[in-house]
This record gives C-alpha cells, structure tokens and sequence, in this order.
C-alpha cells in the first residue's frame, strides 16, 4: 500500500456507485486499498428475525467517505459507513448491532429483526485479489475473518457463516447463460439475463453443433428456444453432456414427450432426460418474447436462490 496519510476530521459518506454484487464490491476494495486509500470491509455477520439482505452480504467504505454495497435494505448504509470510518481512523476494527438489541436508537430496521456486522480494517488485500483471481477462472472461493486477529485470509470452498476459526463469507462465479433458438426469444432472453447480471453466450441455432464445443460448468444455464425438435438435438446433447444445473427447452408437453422419445432412441436414461425443464420457464403459458424471459429468467433465479445455504448462528 503506498504511504499515504489521511488526516480527514470528519468525513461525510457517500455512495461512490450502487451494486450488491460482491465481485465489484471486492474490485473496489482492492483498486482503493491498492491507490492507498484506507479502506474496510463491513460484513454482515449475524441476523436477528427478518433481514432485507443475506448472510454474508457486504460493504467497502474508505476512509474518504466513499462507499459500495449493501448490507441492508439501504436505510442504514450511510450509518454503517459512518462507523466504518471512524474504525478506519482508530485503526481498529469492531461490530456494529443495528436494529434489535442495538444501542442505536434512532436506527431501526424496516423488517424489524436485528444485524450484526463486523467492521475489518484491511491491512493486506491479498486474500481479496485471491478470491477474485478465483472467481475470474470461475471457481468458488472464500474469505474467512478471524476476529481476535482482526485478519482476513483466503480458504477453499467452505459454507457460509461462523466457523470455528471465525466467519467465512464464500463467494460462487456469477451464473452464466447459454442461449439457443429464434432470434426473437433469445435476444428477449439475452436482454432480461444480462440485466440481472448473467453472463449471457448467445450460440445461435442449435443446429450450429461447432458453436457448442463449450463447456456449460455446473454455475451454467442452457436455455433452448428453437420450435424445431431435430435442429435443437446437438445443442440439447450438448448441454446434457455438460454439468449445467439448469435445462430448459421451448415446447408444449406433448413436445417434451417427443423430445423424450427421441432421446431415448439416442441411448439417454430417464435421469438424464428428467434434467431438463419442459416447458421452460417458471410459468408455462407465456405466449410472448418478454413473458417467456422473463418466465426463464426467474426460474433459474429461483434455483441459485434456493442453493444458498448459510448458517446464522453467532459463536458464543
């Protein structure tokens, strides 16, 4: 970090740009802490009834005032990064209770539970240039804080929550999103999933089967959107050869179940032909591009939902 000393008596907050996502969380982390700007990351660690964020959910604030992130529904943000600054000034870090049990009074949280964060001053980025090197090469990673240290330090994939070494915050490659079929559908499709913050390859027709030399990892979606049963077989190959965790092709059930047929005649069982999703989407009757997008969108949403598991229990 290069030497720099900042001698700020009071330092307003304010957002430098909005994002929940945590890989930009992290960049902003490293790109401040590497200019040699002070620089914390405030995790939340514990909730108490209802909250509007998850475990694990995050904030960069530097000492400057400028902040990323959230760790709540955005009612608390600006105080929490008030907090963070003045740990950043001590040079100390500490937690911080908000809303049930808090000492902050004229804090209250919407949802009415309570949150715990801890406040880390970060002293060494390493660990978070490692979980981003990870994520880049699409692997998961981890930061595990130890509090009586007031360190942070990366490990292998573990659960998210209290560890008997501290607090582990896993972080999961964003989900990306192969999409074949009418230009249509899937450009309807490539617009809603890039919104949310997919990565979208759009392959072009199924029929193109050199385009589907890619290999769809287990954070992968394939969506195929032809209405043709024979131009859609090596893409629909191709995505159940790969660890894709979602399937979904276009077609009523009658089409699925001459879909079914024809990949029975291939040699595929019924385990492999019961991973995909006929018909797509999490409601069956869109009958327009932007239903179907969004139908497709939110089903696999709901899948990389329900697969965050996390533990909410604080150490005694």
């Amino acid at each position: 970090m290069n030497a720099q000393v900042f001698t700020v008596e009071y330092t307003a907050p304010m957002t430098a740009f909005v994002t929940d996502d945590p890989v930009e969380i992290l960049r902003y982390a490293s790109a401040s802490f590497r200019d040699g700007i002070p620089v914390a990351l405030v995790t939340l660690v514990e909730i108490r009834g209802g909250a509007a964020r998850p475990l694990g959910a995050q904030m960069t604030v530097r000492i400057d005032g400028l902040y990323c992130g959230f760790v709540s529904g955005g009612c608390t943000e600006a105080a929490v990064a008030a907090e963070a600054i003045e740990a950043l000034k001590a040079g100390h870090d500490r937690f911080l209770l908000l809303g049930e049990g808090s000492p902050f009074f004229d804090v209250v949280l919407p949802c009415g539970g309570g949150i715990r964060l801890s406040i880390h001053v970060v002293k060494a980025i390493e660990p978070v240039d490692e979980v981003l090197s990870q994520l880049a090469l699409r692997r998961e990673a981890g930061l595990l804080y130890s509090a009586g240290a007031e360190a942070i330090a990366y490990v292998e994939s573990v659960q998210t929550g209290w560890q008997s070494e501290g607090f582990s915050r896993i972080y999961k490659p964003s989900t990306r999103l192969f999409i074949s079929g009418n230009a249509l559908e899937a450009n309807a499709l490539a617009r809603v999933a890039m919104a949310v913050g997919y990565e979208v390859n759009q392959v072009g027709r199924a029929y193109d089967k050199h385009l589907w030399d890619v290999s769809a990892d287990k954070y992968s979606a394939v969506a195929l959107l032809n209405h043709d049963l024979a131009a859609e077989l090596p893409a629909l190959e191709a995505a159940l050869k790969s660890s894709a965790f979602y399937i979904g092709a276009l077609g009523s059930r009658r089409t699925h179940d001459k879909r079914k047929q024809a990949l029975k005649s291939l040699g595929y069982d019924d385990a492999e032909v019961a991973r995909i999703k006929a018909p797509i989407g999490m409601f069956d009757k869109a009958r327009d591009a932007a239903s179907l997008a969004v139908s497709v969108v939110a089903d696999i949403t709901a899948l990389t939902a329900v697969g965050l598991k996390v533990s909410q229990s604080l150490p005694a």
